[in-house]
């Protein structure tokens, strides 16, 4: 095929280049068939409520639908024709209230009534992250639910915690799990938020006065001063979305609490992701992936089968906060409606659903399967002999040394034993040395065991395991973030209409 036949024939996102979303659950729920599908259902949801005020026809939603449904709509030539407006719902509008014609004329009249591109572009956006959003919610509910065993299981079985790549000190394998949950609880309770207080419908008309809603109901001979007002409640309703208390075409902190709460997901998931590549190394390997017929497999070395699910989510976790960074950044906007920071939202807003959709449904899986070696994690933690004590060892002789001669001595020791010499050895040469005796009140070998150093490792690993499993779905969501500054869900006294 010639470059210029590519050009002309249209193609499909089928997340060729990021597999981490490819066939996952997200995919579908932010497909552009999903995306015109939800501008559909706001157009419809707004035609059944302005027929619930009396100011349409009652069969208006009903043609709506079917006309949106009857897949004439053009996927492909709504894209395209988007370019002349430079947002794909001008065009859509036009073609849809054709469709309806063909099915009502005197439905078509009404389409669309007292509407603007921001409103249907950013309801129907809503819509879709409330469905992304849900099935995340679900996903990071069973990564939560995984680790918190991981840690239950492994509460006791120490390892070496590392530090800027090195050895540390003891800690358990339960503790680090308990790292990754509290994690991963942290972006599971936020997701929640977000969808307990659903997200908020778009309306406000040409400029966010509603003045076109406005005249058009009362023109129907709709009562009360702004019955506008009762219409957005009603659209929000019939949507599952919150009400608003001002639009928000200019006040973008829907698009920024999504951005912050998604880019989040990413580094957590991150986290774990990053310690699995870690532990899954070949001269590590504390941990390995769930096995799985053809997965891990290398082009050209057969004898590998490489961590690809935690590749996959590291992937994801490096490219969201990018895509975040759009949203946060625009904020910015000029006016009543902004030219360039809206429309650049709408990609980067989709991928970071994706992204993080596809990471959580990945990272399922890899906790859910992931095993852990305890003898690899044993081998590991003698692999710097009694070394990995000496911190305890600078505690233990403070008293008597103080704190700077004891490291000093500790450090010489832990240096000898490089070539050869058993440390409890090398720590009495020492502190001859220094005209101590060996005066510790613990016995020498006993202060050397790495499972004797464990600290508050278990006590710490129970409460995040509790923290995590005593919250549950039906539960309210711990106030993580203030509420919606920009939700209204019940009009006030003043706002009601008699």
């Amino acid at each position: 095929m010639s470059a210029e036949e590519h050009t002309r024939t249209p193609g499909t996102d089928s997340g060729l280049l990021s597999p981490v979303w490819a066939g996952a659950p997200v995919e579908a729920v932010t497909s552009d068939e999903a995306w015109l599908s939800a501008m559909v259902e706001f157009e419809a949801a707004l035609a059944t409520a302005q027929a619930g005020l009396g100011a349409v026809p009652q069969g208006t939603a009903a043609a709506i639908r079917a006309a949106g449904t009857s897949g004439r709509l053009g996927l492909v030539d709504l894209a395209r024709r988007g370019r002349e407006a430079a947002n794909p719902v001008v065009y859509f509008v036009k073609r849809l209230t054709e469709l309806v014609a063909d099915i009502s004329p005197e439905a078509a009249g009404h389409v669309h009534a007292g509407s603007t591109s921001q409103d249907v572009l950013d309801s129907a956006a809503m819509l879709v992250a409330t469905r992304a959003l849900t099935l995340l919610r679900d996903d990071l509910g069973r990564i939560r639910a995984a680790l918190a065993a991981l840690g239950r299981d492994h509460r006791t079985t120490p390892a070496a915690a590392r530090t800027l790549t090195q050895h540390a000190v003891p800690t358990t394998f339960g503790l680090r799990a308990a790292t990754w949950l509290t994690l991963v609880a942290d972006a599971h309770d936020r997701v929640r938020a977000l969808l307990d207080r659903r997200l908020p419908v778009s309306l406000g008309g040409a400029a966010g006065t509603l003045s076109a809603y406005h005249d058009h109901l009362r023109a129907a001979g709709v009562p009360g001063s702004h019955p506008e007002l009762r219409l957005v409640e009603l659209v929000a309703d019939e949507l599952g979305l919150s009400g608003t208390a001002l639009p928000w075409h200019a006040v973008r902190t829907p698009i920024a609490d999504l951005a912050g709460v998604l880019a989040f997901v990413g580094g957590a998931l991150g986290k774990f992701a990053a310690d699995v590549l870690v532990l899954s190394r070949t001269e590590i390997a504390e941990v390995s992936e769930p096995a799985a017929a053809g997965r891990g497999q290398s082009s050209a070395m057969p004898q590998k089968r490489n961590p690809v699910l935690s590749t996959l989510v590291a992937a994801a976790a490096r490219q969201l906060p990018v895509y975040a960074l759009v949203l946060q950044q625009a904020v910015v906007t000029e006016d009543e409606r902004p030219a360039g920071a809206w429309h650049a939202e709408w990609q980067p807003l989709r991928e970071c659903l994706r992204l993080a959709g596809g990471a959580a449904h990945t990272a399922a899986e890899l906790a859910e399967g992931l095993v852990v070696s305890e003898e690899r994690v044993r081998a590991n933690l003698v692999l710097t002999g009694t070394g990995l004590v000496a911190e305890r060892l600078s505690v233990a002789l403070s008293p008597d040394l103080g704190r700077r001669q004891a490291k000093e001595t500790v450090t010489r020791a832990v240096r000898s034993t490089e070539t050869g010499v058993p440390l409890a050895e090398a720590l009495r040469l020492a502190l001859k040395e220094t005209g101590h005796a060996d005066g510790f009140s613990t016995p020498l070998e006993q202060l050397l065991a790495p499972e004797d150093y464990l600290g508050a490792a278990l006590p710490l690993t129970d409460r995040a395991v509790h923290r995590a499993t005593t919250v549950t779905p039906g539960d309210p969501v711990p106030a993580t973030m203030p509420p919606h500054p920009y939700t209204h869900p019940t009009p006030s006294s003043h706002d009601r209409e008699d």
